[in-house]
């Protein structure tokens, strides 16, 4: 019995569930193994990356999705779609990764289209279609806030959470709305160990007039591939390890972002009320029994930290 990497549901001898190419496109009925191994993904990554926009630690891949051939093409420029191969000396990042994202949706952080497709060496790669594109040649406005606060890729750690949340009061339509998710972001990204949350993988989107906080990307369980030994990639409250409930709740929610106790409630209890769903995704995700043991004892280690009643 085979598991769609795309919905994780069973979907019998297929490799995809129909429900899960219907998300990609509503007139695909089969995906063709993506033509290329780990390691010649790795290598096209490298070839393309001074002219690709996409670029960073991870080797990554600008796709279109041909429909009609049943099957994703790299190209140069205007793809929709970002295609990340595994890592020849980190194990298993794209299936942690597409977790992690599967488990923000799940808590009701707006995510984009995301999953794991086979490739031709019978890998798994990470693909997630581009909210920054309505077109191969139309781009939606977007900054992350390395670019808000003039910083840059070899200064994206150099800030602090306070900083990315007096952003949002100078550049949000409604700030306050944008708080409450930027502190539903931050608890998340503590309670799933994301240790490299920088000021580029936080952006500010403007859609249907409003400028607003971006869907998340980039969310990834670093901790259980290297442990840093921080808690996050930026301080909050002058640190980055050995947080607690009065770091985000007392200091960050009410101090500095402002929130409400019923606004602060509700959050705590949106990841609550997640907590089984995220154990049923961990459990039918891809990654090895021991990652998932790994990462199911941090969730629970950091949910008791934050005083959160899960099952």
């Amino acid at each position: 019995m085979n598991r769609c990497p795309f919905t994780y549901e069973d979907c019998g001898e297929e490799r995809y569930s129909l429900r899960g190419l219907r998300m990609l496109s509503r007139r695909l009925t089969r995906l063709e193994d993506f033509p290329y191994s780990a390691s010649q993904q790795r290598r096209e990554a490298s070839r393309r990356a001074g002219k690709m926009s996409i670029q960073g630690v991870q080797p990554k891949l600008s796709a279109v999705l041909n429909v009609e051939e049943s099957t994703f093409e790299v190209v140069e420029s205007g793809g929709r779609y970002i295609i990340k191969p595994q890592m020849s000396e980190y194990p298993e990042v794209p299936e942690n990764e597409d977790l992690t994202m599967k488990l923000a949706a799940a808590a009701g952080l707006e995510a984009p289209f995301h999953g794991l497709i086979h490739s031709k060496d019978g890998s798994l790669s990470y693909v997630i279609r581009r909210f920054d594109r309505t077109g191969r040649a139309n781009r939606v406005p977007l900054e992350d806030f390395a670019q808000l606060l003039g910083r840059d890729r070899e200064t994206k750690y150099t800030s602090s959470m306070e900083q990315v949340a007096s952003t949002l009061d100078r550049f949000c339509t409604f700030p306050a709305l944008e708080k409450l998710k930027l502190f539903k972001l931050t608890l998340f990204n503590y309670l799933t160990g994301n240790e490299d949350a920088h000021l580029k993988n936080f952006s500010l989107i403007r859609r249907d007039g409003k400028v607003e906080m971006s869907p998340v990307y980039d969310l990834l369980n670093s901790t259980i591939i290297i442990d840093s030994g921080e808690e996050l990639a930026l301080p909050l409250n002058g640190k980055k390890n050995k947080l607690g409930r009065e770091d985000f709740m007392d200091y960050f929610a009410r101090e500095r972002l402002g929130l409400t106790d019923k606004a602060i409630s509700r959050a705590i209890r949106e990841l609550e009320g997640s907590y089984s769903l995220w154990m049923d995704l961990l459990g039918r995700s891809f990654l090895t029994d021991q990652r998932k043991a790994m990462y199911r004892s941090m969730l629970d280690r950091r949910a008791g930290t934050l005083g959160m009643s899960v099952p």
